[in-house]
């Protein structure tokens, strides 16, 4: 209604004054829609940088978000009263991301996992020696090899993961030991921490140092990850973020309008921001850019692989087998951890949930014919007849896991790339050159969030 009286309005002016209104509703709608930082992407490392330049300053920020919902990888659904995050989520008590999220006021609930479970090879099991008392009683190593094990983790705690540079994760685990039994529990493990499952390209010292953390513990959150984005959202919006969902990026124009970016959307409007934060999927940014050029330093960003797995997450009235809550496979990539054994993730509290993962190559490339099978046999060998306690389960046969998969040469190439354009900056999973997943997120937030500010 407010529309046809408006068109009835402009038609009974006259052309000289017509062409002035319109001008001055030209320049109101522009101002409106500049704003100091344009964030790009709503999940963990968008909103962590929203929160972080909200708290500290006075600046307009506007996010993005190109799904209905935010909270990208994050994201946890509720089923059949049970909570689900995307495959297995896991907190590092000792990383980057806790205390900075603990900072922005976000309450982090849950429990640490345990250290005992139990390591598969064909048909065997034996007791996983992530533990001292695991190394005492597992039969997968000898006497000698079990002391080998506990010098190489004792090397692993002491070694300082930026001497690794350059440097893949399986060249350091054959200078490490000649135990072919102990250089497969360090993949075994460089698995468990970062979802990698390439030792021959992956960066020994991003592996490292995920091993470093994972080993000093984590945390299951109740309610799963969800929880996390919920309290950055509210804290977000409560600090004048404006938050809109179902926006598609599709260009970045730099130094537009008056040496700020305009940033073109699916459906042809136009945003100015003075800086902009682009957190999506490192593949696009190019296109989004219109960067052609086959040298340019962007270009890496075009070469990223991401981190792929499959997962099955699973509800169950019980378990078959109680005690057997961990488990991780030795000649075959799988995963399995029961997190409702220490964190709450069902409504009632009383739904056992589990996840089963199968860690992909590069080279799996496939749309995952057949990998739900595999996902169930793995599991029937840890808890058979689970099927008779199901409540609900989801298949997910190729999710993104992370958005780069850490090779040995990144951290130079990522530093020219984050220098090209001023004013346009990157943070996400694959933003960091120490670190991927969540640590990777967060840590790359709160650094371009501060950056953001003394430019002001």
């Amino acid at each position: 209604m407010f529309e046809k009286k408006l068109i009835i309005v402009l038609c009974h002016i006259s052309p000289p004054y017509f062409v002035m209104l319109m001008k001055e509703l030209k320049e109101v709608i522009l101002m409106a829609e500049k704003w100091d930082v344009v964030i790009i992407g709503g999940g963990l490392a968008g909103y962590v940088a929203a929160n972080i330049l909200c708290e500290k300053t006075n600046l307009s920020v506007l996010l993005l978000e190109s799904r209905r919902k935010t909270g990208g990888r994050a994201i946890t659904e509720k089923r059949n009263g049970t909570f689900f995050n995307l495959g297995p989520h896991a907190l590092y008590k000792e990383g980057n991301a806790k205390p900075v999220l603990e900072e922005l006021g976000i309450k982090l609930s849950g429990n640490p996992p345990g250290t005992s479970g139990i390591l598969l090879e064909g048909a065997t099991v034996y007791e996983a020696p992530f533990s001292p008392a695991g190394i005492l009683k597992t039969t997968f190593l000898s006497w000698r090899e079990r002391i080998e094990w506990a010098r190489v983790v004792m090397k692993l705690n002491n070694t300082d993961p930026q001497t690794l540079a350059h440097q893949p994760f399986k060249q350091w685990g054959e200078q490490t030991t000649d135990s072919f039994k102990v250089r497969s529990l360090l993949y075994v493990l460089g698995r468990l921490a970062t979802y990698c499952h390439a030792p021959e390209k992956a960066s020994a010292k991003v592996m490292v140092n995920h091993m470093k953390l994972a080993m000093g513990g984590t945390i299951y959150l109740d309610g799963g990850w969800q929880t996390i984005i919920d309290q950055l959202h509210n804290r977000a919006v409560v600090s004048r973020v404006q938050v809109r969902t179902r926006n598609v990026v599709r260009k970045i124009n730099a130094n537009a309008v008056n040496g700020c970016f305009q940033v073109v959307l699916a459906d042809g409007s136009e945003i100015i921001g003075k800086q902009v934060l682009y957190t999506g999927s490192p593949n696009e940014l190019v296109s989004i850019l219109d960067h052609t050029d086959a040298n340019s330093a962007l270009s890496f960003f075009r070469e990223m692989k991401p981190v792929r797995a499959a997962t099955l997450d699973i509800a169950l009235k019980r378990l078959p087998q109680p005690a057997r809550l961990f488990a991780m496979g030795i000649d075959e990539p799988f995963y399995y951890s029961v997190h409702s054994a220490y964190a709450k993730l069902s409504e009632s509290g009383q739904n056992t949930v589990l996840h089963v993962l199968k860690y992909l190559r590069e080279e799996e490339s496939g749309p995952g014919e057949g990998i739900q099978d595999e996902l169930h046999k793995f599991l029937e060998r840890i808890q058979p007849e689970w099927e008779h306690q199901l409540i609900e389960k989801r298949c997910l046969p190729r999710i993104i896991v992370n958005q780069r998969l850490p090779m040995a040469e990144d951290e130079k190439r990522l530093e020219l790339a984050e220098k090209i354009i001023p004013g346009l900056f990157i943070a996400g999973d694959w933003a960091s050159p120490d670190l991927i997943l969540s640590e990777a997120a967060v840590s790359s937030a709160k650094k371009v969030a501060l950056q953001m500010i003394q430019n002001e």
